[in-house]
């Protein structure tokens, strides 16, 4: 477990410290964010949580519990594609394999070019979601749906010659996955990373356990705000049972701040930890590394990096990479409506693990800005 320590023997201004949790607990008391998550790593060494807000959307809702679980959404994507990258550092796969080598039904409608790195990259011309999305998931259809309706649909563009955000390239890598490995996504992140790195409390898709017993675990799961599109769907909005379940490597990962930073401090180890080696470093992490979506920052290898497009849709965010220089830091983040820009102006942090259900540009930016 990483050590908890104060921000002065981090070393972290404390006049800027203290103005981001101010900052987190005004959002929540405005009521501009049902609730915030928040810990700052350095030197091996956390903050700590700190959470702001409240655990569910009801204007009578109890305060945020200390030890919430946060649906962290798109954040979800560079932990799935550690796990392929895991594949290939065992000589699995590689990623200049065609998808067609491991789900041959993907070839539909002229796609058998695409590679792994393709969907790790967005560069696939795969869509962001399927036409039927909303359809599928009213229907709580089970994520192979979701795999086969990918392997029918044409691409946008021919493979590695455009970049498109697509989430639907993460359901097939999901599957590459899951039929590499003889088990679901899922399964694979908690054996391979989460119940190494003690992770107790994070899942892909919430598991059936969490409902059993006197105090459910489901119930530190914190509620997120819900997009219009999403206010009359119950039984499968971002809140409900079905898509909490679902798992979507995608945006299905369960966790806490605590727990992100542990696999965050992971890779700042290079990938040694709890006697464990789980990645090989730089050379399977530098082939993804580079800016490739967008002005995010210094380009070349430096990390694997996913911006995410058009906030105003109310598409996840996150930024996640690990360190190649001493001031350089992990900065894993996830809200709704998020725009990345500006967080590569917080210098001298190795770790931000900030777990917003809700987000908008000029809070996030804000954010950075007390912490920079």
């Amino acid at each position: 477990m990483i050590e908890i320590a104060s921000p002065k023997s981090m070393k972290l201004d404390a006049a800027r410290w203290h103005a981001a949790l101010e900052l987190a607990q005004r959002w929540c008391d405005e009521d501009k964010l049902p609730a915030v998550g928040l810990l700052v790593g350095r030197d091996g060494k956390t903050t700590g949580a700190h959470l702001s807000g409240r655990q569910t959307l009801d204007a009578d809702s109890a305060p945020i519990r200390d030890d919430a679980i946060f649906l962290i959404a798109s954040i979800t994507k560079p932990i799935v594609a550690m796990g392929a990258l895991l594949l290939v550092e065992r000589g699995e796969i590689s990623l200049g394999d065609r998808v067609t080598e491991f789900i041959p039904e993907f070839g539909n409608n002229g796609k058998n070019g695409i590679t792994l790195r393709h969907l790790m990259t967005h560069t696939s011309g795969l869509p962001d979601m399927l036409a039927d999305n909303k359809e599928l998931r009213a229907g709580q259809t089970p994520l192979s749906r979701f795999v086969e309706g990918t392997c029918d649909v044409k691409s946008s563009f021919p493979p590695g010659r455009g970049v498109q955000y697509q989430s639907m390239g993460f359901a097939i890598l999901g599957e590459v996955i899951t039929r590499v490995s003889g088990k679901s996504t899922a399964e694979f992140l908690r054996d391979e990373f989460f119940d190494p790195l003690q992770m107790n409390d994070t899942a892909l898709g919430v598991p059936e356990d969490w409902y059993g017993g006197p105090q459910p675990k489901v119930q530190r799961i914190a509620e997120i705000r819900l997009p219009p599109n999403q206010h009359d769907a119950n039984d499968w909005n971002w809140n409900s049972r079905y898509w909490r379940g679902l798992g979507a490597p995608w945006g299905g990962l369960l966790t806490t701040p605590a727990d992100l930073a542990q696999f965050t401090q992971m890779m700042m180890n290079h990938g040694p930890q709890c006697q464990l080696r789980r990645l090989s470093w730089p050379a399977n992490i530098w082939p993804l590394g580079g800016n490739r979506n967008g002005p995010l920052g210094r380009p070349g290898p430096q990390c694997l990096r996913h911006h995410f497009h058009n906030p105003a849709t109310g598409t996840a965010g996150s930024l996640f990479g690990p360190p190649v220089e001493r001031d350089c830091r992990i900065v894993p983040m996830n809200c709704r409506t998020m725009a990345t820009r500006n967080l590569d102006g917080i210098r001298n942090i190795d770790i931000l693990a900030a777990t917003i259900p809700e987000g908008i540009n000029a809070q996030v930016a804000e954010l950075a800005d007390a912490l920079g």
